[in-house]
């Protein structure tokens, strides 16, 4: 399978002051599934449809396998049935006058494939996408869900080297999107296809992607796996979109002439340098740590909110004119109004400058924090818990 590279890729429109798309450079790698995530607008369709063809760039380049696709620098469009990429859209463009077995080998009757071997190849991969008991159905007899297998089973059948997936799963409600999820993961699986899909959608693209490539407003905010773009945000917005509930912002610079709040109580416990360039400080509900015992390292905040969310709980926490929300998979002994104290760990901080830019901790706030915080946990059982973005187990 090919791999895709992107270099200082910019898409305007006629009439646009600012680009769609602005100087984005990016690989997906052979057999890599990518996903280009990002709120309505920020151009991640548009690159997926110049990865295709269907739109020119203005300028910079597109190569798949070394061989340069678009680049109007060297003055080379190939065309997109030459480009062995398939493009699955959103609302799936199946013919309706057709049975599923003649949307599936619409492709490869356009090739010229022989017959026999357009047979074998349609029953091949309708087999592995299990819609071949609806080979005589029409798309209007189908599910939602089913329609999704046919428009893959159609760019499947050709063999494309890369399929692109357009939102593929946004026209289908909560159960079949489940459903959907595991099917996409087991077909990258079994085809080894490099896939590139679009989505909005930031748990879809945690539970789907080897690789995330987050947009904003035309331009590449960050790239890298689920892991690394949840615990190390690259910026504010990456921090801000990405997780639910949303990251906890407190705001530095107001503290100065407020008494003691949580701005305060954090500003405490860094270095003068770090305090003076940190715009804001966030942290991710899960990595706060509630406990009943009241040390030098913990605020004292009073519970507002108790919200069960079927799976986990949301707890809404309160100090002063500030609010804090946590979250946890183990039912909270808690009740709404008690008194309870919260420690955020250092480690688990996110410093962003006034640009948004994120600021690192220094080993020596790190260490000095390691050291509170083993010594302000009230149980044995946080003793060896590393800070992770998982949900911390609560003080039974």
């Amino acid at each position: 399978m090919p791999t895709i590279t992107l270099t200082n890729l910019t898409k305007c429109y006629d009439g646009n002051t600012e680009p769609s798309v602005n100087q984005v450079s990016l690989t997906v790698e052979d057999g890599e599934f990518m996903c280009l995530l990002g709120p309505s607008g920020c151009g991640k369709t548009t690159i997926l449809r110049m990865i295709a063809g269907i739109e020119h760039s203005t300028s910079g380049e597109i190569a798949v396998d070394n061989l340069v696709v678009d680049s109007v620098h060297q003055s080379c469009f190939i065309p997109p049935e030459q480009r062995r990429i398939g493009l699955v859209f959103q609302n799936y463009a199946l013919w309706p006058h057709m049975t599923v077995e003649r949307n599936v080998d619409f492709g490869l009757r356009l090739q010229k494939v022989p017959a026999q071997e357009r047979k074998e190849r349609c029953l091949d991969v309708m087999g592995k996408l299990r819609i071949l008991e609806y080979a005589d159905r029409y798309p209007s007899q189908l599910s939602g869900g089913q329609q999704q297998r046919v428009a893959l089973a159609r760019m499947l059948a050709v063999n494309p080297g890369v399929l692109l997936l357009d939102e593929p799963l946004s026209n289908l409600d909560a159960t079949l999107r489940l459903e959907m999820r595991a099917e996409l993961r087991r077909l990258h699986q079994t085809f080894g296809t490099t896939i590139i899909f679009v989505s909005h959608d930031q748990w879809e693209a945690m539970t789907l992607a080897n690789t995330i490539a987050v947009m904003n407003k035309g331009q590449l905010q960050q790239i890298g796996t689920p892991d690394e773009i949840y615990a190390e945000p690259s910026n504010r917005f990456v921090a801000e979109f990405i997780g639910n509930p949303k990251i906890n912002l407190i705001k530095l610079k107001e503290s100065n002439d407020k008494p003691i709040n949580v701005a305060s109580h954090i500003l405490a416990r860094q270095s003068q340098a770090e305090s003076r360039l940190a715009e804001v400080c966030a942290i991710r509900p899960e990595e706060i740590i509630l406990t009943d015992n009241a040390t030098s390292h913990t605020l004292p905040m009073t519970i507002e909110n108790i919200m069960p969310t079927g799976g986990s709980w949301v707890i809404e926490l309160s100090f002063g004119e500030d609010r804090l929300f946590h979250s946890t998979q183990s039912r909270p002994k808690w009740r709404e109004g008690d008194q309870i104290n919260a420690n955020l760990p250092t480690p688990s901080l996110h410093f962003f400058d006034h640009d948004g830019n994120r600021l690192a901790l220094t080993d020596n706030d790190k260490e000095l924090d390691n050291l509170l915080l083993s010594s302000a946990l009230p149980s044995h059982k946080y003793a060896n818990q590393k800070h992770t973005n998982q949900p911390y187990a609560k003080q039974a």
